[in-house]
């Protein structure tokens, strides 16, 4: 089990990410720190809430918002513990588990039941993640949730900035509604 999760998932196409890039997904502890931006339309606050209380996305706007991104690697799985703190002090935690398929994509539990099976590549220096399809866990049985029945389609670009920073971008987008949620930040990848 040698190598990081994102290692194996990309196989050769690791050694073209840039260092910052390599770094946030080392294998091992990690801490990260940064600034998100946070995007929705109006209509979709009642959704994001409910989302929220289920684990998944943030359910508030925000610019700049202060973020720490914790990973911890416990067997095959990479424990993802993001704190998010607003400018009026209000703190919401979004924490995730990734874990590998025998693909080669990896799949992000926000709860033991609902994750987002993710295909993981590289175009140029970019890493990109290409949102396959939501899945349901119960127990050992794991069933297929196509992206059209839920909220949109998912996609993630990171670039590096430099030799430590890079820049994230995740967007859901739906065929008929268009963009319905989006965060984007410059984080500095650290040991922790």
């Amino acid at each position: 089990m040698s190598g990081s999760l994102m290692q194996r998932a990309l196989g050769a196409d690791w050694q073209r990410l840039p260092s910052a890039l390599q770094a946030h997904y080392r294998n091992g502890d990690t801490v990260e720190t940064g600034h998100l931006d946070i995007h929705f339309p109006p209509a979709m606050q009642p959704l994001l809430w409910l989302l929220g209380r289920i684990g998944a996305l943030v359910h508030r706007r925000g610019r700049a918002v202060e973020t720490r991104v914790e990973k911890q690697r416990i067997g095959q799985h990479q424990h993802w513990r993001r704190t998010l703190r607003y400018a009026d002090g209000q703190v919401i935690r979004f924490d995730s588990v990734w874990e590998p398929t025998p693909d080669g994509h990896v799949i992000e539990f926000v709860n033991p039941l609902l994750g987002l099976e993710m295909a993981p590549f590289v175009v140029g220096e970019e890493l990109h993640c290409r949102g396959v399809r939501f899945v349901a866990r119960f127990g050992r049985m794991q069933l297929t949730i196509p992206q059209w029945l839920g909220p949109g389609s998912t996609s993630i670009v990171e670039r590096a900035i430099d030799e430590r920073r890079f820049a994230m971008d995740f967007r859901m987008t739906h065929p008929w509604f268009g963009e319905l949620f989006r965060y984007a930040g410059i984080f500095e990848a650290d040991a922790g």
